[in-house]
């Protein structure tokens, strides 16, 4: 499995302890920043990593900031990133088995780290329980879906289609010459 991680700058702290329970667990991860405390914006750091567990390059990311608040609404915005607050194992046992968050955020103020070793580890290995969940998870899904109204769908299909059949037109045209 491969590991995302950001922090603000009251992450960062948390996020050292982060790496270094990853580290020795040989969990591979990549760390986005920041690399002080000096202070900088969260959105930056939810959207930046956001964007490498949609594409797929990251199957969990791990964001981190004073109360994992703000970086969970941040995270929760993009299309396909369920972020969950995790305070406890038990919330990020929760997170998984019930909500399939793919991204954990933590507090650098609250986050107790003689418990964020197990915190990561439950919320690392445990896998979706799915059934009853899944139908939940799937109303979601289907309310992220509706941000691009049907009618808006159905006028870039039309135009997708009219441009394949302009690019086949001159494709053959270029052949013939």
């Amino acid at each position: 499995m491969k590991v995302i991680i950001g922090s603000d700058h009251r992450g960062f702290n948390i996020k050292k302890l982060v790496k270094k329970t990853l580290k020795a667990k040989k969990i591979e991860y990549e760390d986005i920043g920041v690399s002080s405390t000096k202070s900088v914006d969260y959105p930056d750091i939810a959207f930046q990593l956001t964007e490498h567990v949609t594409k797929g390059e990251f199957e969990r990311g791990i964001l981190i900031c004073n109360t994992g608040i703000g970086m969970s609404i941040s995270a929760n915005k993009i299309k396909g990133i369920y972020a969950a607050l995790c305070l406890t194992p038990d919330m990020a046992e929760w997170a998984r088995k019930h909500n399939n968050a793919n991204i954990m955020t933590l507090s650098g103020a609250y986050t107790n780290p003689d418990e964020l070793e197990n915190m990561l580890t439950i919320f690392l290995e445990t896998e979706f329980e799915g059934k009853r969940h899944e139908k939940r998870l799937n109303k979601i899904i289907e309310k992220e879906n509706e941000l691009i109204p049907k009618n808006e769908i159905e006028k870039l299909e039309k135009k997708l289609k009219k441009w394949e059949k302009e690019a086949h037109h001159w494709k053959s045209r270029a052949w013939r010459r």
